[in-house]
């Protein structure tokens, strides 16, 4: 919300989003039905290395939503949230625009360990609920060896699967019927409110070069060459660099740019901060030569 947009209509709360779009009574009904779902991974790597992208297979337990727009600049490791109707797991810290709906245990490997990613295509995934402090205990447990996760054999049916559907189908047609006229409405009330007419406005550009930057004399300018957001900044006023060296990371529709040196030398200024958004142009860094 500071850094990306403070108006969507998903904050700030991403669950009464969900509850509000999907036509639930309460969000009550989105954590029952999240935790009452079976939801079955069908790939890999929707995101991020070892991200699963997986499915309930109960199509009453099928939430969908939209996506982020813009997408988020940050997402923290091992979120999980809800894009469509899929639902994924974060593999590591970056931007993204699927809803939230919780966080779990690590999913790829970053430790070098054991196998590189938790899950594969057919795995089946349920969830059940835990305090923070507790998720915490899990998340140094699984790396470290300590964590014995509940991984089960089992077998899926497709015959089995298409009998309970046409079992359940006056149930399953009420509930995509009052998920549709949710949705509906709530594309009306973004419409009534200018959300498709409006143009987001840019945001604001860092001090260019128009004399509020010191550009001392054989020192160089280093600008965005890209709109984008700061992820990272790397140095500081009076750091040795060579030239090479990465200066700073933007980010712009999930990838990473990194900024580098163009000199050995020193640096200056740093005329940005990590959170900054950035336009084609926007000063970035001051070096200057040793």
């Amino acid at each position: 919300m500071a850094n990306v947009r403070p108006d969507a209509p998903w904050c700030p709360w991403n669950i009464e989003f969900i509850r509000r779009v999907n036509g639930l009574e309460s969000v009550d009904d989105v954590h029952r039905v999240v935790f009452g779902a079976e939801y079955l991974v069908l790939g890999l790597g929707d995101v991020y290395l070892g991200a699963p992208v997986a499915t309930p297979l109960d199509p009453r337990h099928r939430l969908v939503t939209t996506k982020y727009n813009p997408a988020r600049t940050w997402t923290p490791e091992n979120a999980v949230g809800i894009g469509g109707a899929y639902l994924c797991i974060y593999g590591m810290e970056g931007p993204g625009g699927y809803q939230f709906v919780g966080r779990t245990v690590q999913v790829w490997d970053s430790w070098a360990k054991g196998i590189p990613w938790l899950l594969r295509p057919f795995d089946r995934i349920a969830w059940y609920p835990v305090e923070a402090d507790e998720l915490l205990e899990l998340r140094a447990d699984l790396p470290a060896g300590r964590l014995d996760l509940d991984i089960a054999d089992g077998s899926f049916t497709l015959a089995e699967h298409i009998a309970f559907c046409e079992r359940e189908a006056d149930s399953i047609v009420a509930f995509r019927e009052r998920q549709s006229a949710a949705f509906a409405a709530e594309r009306e009330a973004w419409a009534a409110a200018g959300e498709f007419d409006a143009s987001p406005a840019a945001p604001p550009p860092a001090p260019a070069r128009n004399g509020r930057v010191e550009v001392p004399v054989g020192a160089i300018l280093v600008e965005a060459p890209l709109s984008a957001s700061v992820w990272r900044v790397d140095v500081r006023p009076g750091d040795a660099v060579r030239a090479g060296d990465r200066l700073l990371t933007l980010e712009a529709m999930k990838t990473e740019t990194a900024i580098e040196s163009p000199m050995d030398g020193s640096v200056h200024e740093v005329v940005v901060g990590a959170g900054d958004q950035v336009l084609s142009g926007s000063a970035l860094v001051v070096v200057r030569p040793s």
